[in-house]
């Protein structure tokens, strides 16, 4: 079981722009060769963006694109013609396939913080798709194009859950405080598990946190 805290995330983003995000692998100019990703996870990237921010059109490729909003609203729009306002608790996935382009901004009134995880999938090309899910809350979400299951958790102040026994699993604290394995989480602290072993997650203080299932 490896550790990994909030403060060893690399920088990004454009402050001045009113973007801050936080990579949790190598990412960018931040490369690091021993932290490429963790299974078919190559990002897991903590967002905030202020009012009026945003990040403009752009293109994507051979990519699972993987979003849970935890605070505002996040507004969506890509080259397949859809439009949407994904809020805290929803799910949105972007499939990439073989290219898309989409525009995502903060197009309300208060700060939005958001987690986007980019995924390997097992097979290049195809045609683009996408999935929006209304407040998951604690549930789970199949994503078999990378071998992977998402798990999201709502826990409230010292109830405690049983993590899924896969071969790997990675799991991201969004907000609260969890005990898992002996080790105290912050927020933005992340664990990445190899080998099949019983995990209990316990809620010191309520909590929010995912943790993606690798099955492939």
């Amino acid at each position: 079981m490896d550790v990994r805290r909030a403060a060893d995330r690399y920088p990004g983003g454009d402050p001045d722009a009113g973007i801050t995000t936080r990579h949790s692998f190598s990412f960018g100019p931040h490369y690091d060769p021993d932290n490429l990703g963790f299974g078919p996870l190559v990002a897991c990237n903590e967002e905030r963006l202020e009012p009026g921010a945003g990040f403009d059109e752009h293109p994507h490729r051979h990519v699972e694109i993987v979003t849970w909003v935890l605070e505002g609203e996040l507004t969506h729009r890509d080259s397949g013609g859809r439009e949407r306002r994904v809020r805290p608790g929803d799910l949105q996935h972007l499939s990439a396939a073989a290219g898309v382009r989409h525009v995502e901004r903060n197009d309300g009134t208060a700060p939005l913080r958001f987690l986007q995880m980019w995924l390997t999938p097992r097979a290049a090309g195809g045609e683009p798709g996408y999935t929006l899910v209304r407040e998951l809350g604690s549930g789970a979400y199949e994503l078999p194009e990378a071998g992977a299951v998402l798990h999201t958790y709502r826990l409230d102040p010292g109830e405690n859950v049983a993590l899924p026994g896969a071969g790997s699993l990675y799991l991201h604290l969004a907000s609260g405080e969890l005990r898992v394995g002996g080790e105290a989480l912050a927020p933005g602290d992340a664990v990445r598990v190899t080998g099949e072993r019983t995990l209990t997650a316990e809620a010191a203080a309520a909590a929010e946190f995912l943790a993606w299932e690798f099955t492939a």
